[in-house]
């Protein structure tokens, strides 16, 4: 339910193409947030490194677009006042999708979105894909990306301290910096995943066959709850849209 409504999010910021109906996802949004209890310092944690693509956007769509009174020209560069239109709306509106799958993330551990993701993809198994191997690879990916993260600066560190010279310079011995801290990673990663292996195979796992689940999925009233909210959030955007 969690991931189709999330879906659904998606599609109703993608169908705000007023200001107003823009404000009211937001608004939805916004309550979403505060009912889950998700303070503006994890929701910028999260969201920070993002914010890039969200300005990007924004400055792309504000050269582009162009119509109105023009506010700034340097050659083929034109900022008007479409523009600066355009650039405010799709910014706010990549920041709202942002923030929608932030809000999945955020409220969600990674064994449910894949337990999820294997619940929604079961049909596959008829014609004979294998749902439950695909869906453990992510979830052990997803739970190794903080590990390799972590290792990486661990390395740095001891490189460093061998009085290695790191440069992210290609021009200046930037390929060697690269080799010597992805190399030693690689390593790592491939002795964890053998280790892995060997533990796997030592409680003798055979895929998804014949496994029971310690808390199954089961439709809550909360569930019911939301998908009413969803379902007034989608009447509230389409009078937006009218009016």
């Amino acid at each position: 339910m969690k991931l189709t409504l999330t879906a659904a999010l998606f599609a109703l910021v993608l169908c705000a193409f007023t200001p107003f109906a823009l404000a009211v996802d937001a608004t939805f949004i916004i309550i979403a947030y505060g009912v889950a209890r998700i303070t503006p310092k994890e929701v910028a944690a999260t969201l920070w490194p993002l914010l890039v693509l969200v300005i990007m956007t924004a400055l792309l769509n504000m050269v582009f677009v162009q119509g109105g009174t023009v506010y700034f020209q340097l050659g083929i560069l034109v900022v008007s006042e479409e523009g600066l239109l355009a650039a405010a709306f799709l910014g706010c509106r990549l920041l709202l999708l942002l923030l929608v799958a932030a809000l999945l993330t955020l409220t969600t551990s990674t064994f449910a979105i894949t337990e999820a993701l294997e619940a929604v993809m079961r049909p596959l198994t008829m014609v004979h894909v294998p749902v439950h191997e695909l869906a453990m690879m992510m979830g052990i990916a997803l739970r190794f990306l903080p590990q390799f993260v972590a290792e990486l600066a661990i390395i740095r560190r001891a490189q460093l301290s061998r009085a290695a010279e790191l440069s992210f310079n290609p021009f200046k011995g930037g390929l060697s910096t690269l080799a010597a801290l992805i190399v030693p990673l690689f390593t790592s990663a491939f002795r964890h995943s053998e280790t892995l292996a060997f533990a796997m195979d030592a409680r003798c796992y055979h895929g998804g066959e014949g496994r029971t689940r310690l808390h199954p999925f089961a439709f809550t009233w909360r569930d019911g709850v939301a998908l009413a909210v969803i379902g007034s959030m989608t009447v509230c955007l389409v009078l937006a849209d009218m009016w």
